[in-house]
């Protein structure tokens, strides 16, 4: 049963399927791997890891909530984040009517990553700032939400990894360029497998 890692680029949507009318590409243009689905998602203009499995037991383990795998986001936001904007976003702020869970937030250096394509937008008049987010809930487009809600609207978002809460090194992008994919290693294997047993 095949599990793969992928670095989700800017414009390709979390499904095999292109959308009809859509201008985002999709999953079936970067992986030739039969009966694999995303355990989660990226909306199309997020990157960033993406797990991706046949295994539907796997794939409900890693979204289900109760779990609460912690996942990292860095995050580039328009404008420098305050103190008070760090406290609201580790504390949680309400999006759509009800409040995040708290998070794991802190100020990031610009961290070393290829450009976007198209690259974000930039206003000359206004700095640029990233945030290491962490996050037990996947709420819909939550983290941009979570960042508009403190007024540090989001610009860039990649998810650089993903918990599996067994004590274990996260599951990471790491040495993943845009685009790329691949196969779970042993270890990480018989990892993923004991979250189902």
């Amino acid at each position: 049963m095949p599990t793969l890692l992928f670095h989700k680029p800017y414009g390709v949507l979390s499904q095999f399927s292109p959308e009809p009318g859509s201008r985002w590409g999709c999953l079936a243009d970067h992986i030739n791997v039969p009966g694999v689905y995303a355990a989660g998602r990226l909306d199309a203009d997020s990157e960033g890891l993406l797990l991706l499995t046949s295994n539907g037991r796997l794939q409900q383990r890693l979204t289900d909530p109760t779990w609460g795998h912690w996942r990292r986001y860095w995050v580039q936001v328009e404008g420098q984040a305050s103190p008070e904007a760090l406290h609201s976003l580790r504390s949680g702020v309400i999006v759509q009517g009800r409040r995040t869970l708290p998070a794991r937030v802190e100020a990031l250096d610009p961290p070393e990553l290829p450009e976007r394509d198209p690259p974000i937008r930039v206003r000359q008049s206004i700095p640029t700032s990233w945030l290491a987010i962490e996050l037990r809930e996947g709420r819909n487009r939550q983290v941009r939400r979570m960042t508009a809600a403190v007024g540090l609207p989001t610009l860039r978002l990649l998810r650089v990894a993903i918990d599996l809460m067994d004590g274990g090194p996260p599951l990471s992008l790491e040495d993943l360029a845009p685009g790329a994919w691949r196969a779970v290693n042993g270890e990480e294997a018989q990892r993923l497998n004991r979250l189902i047993r």
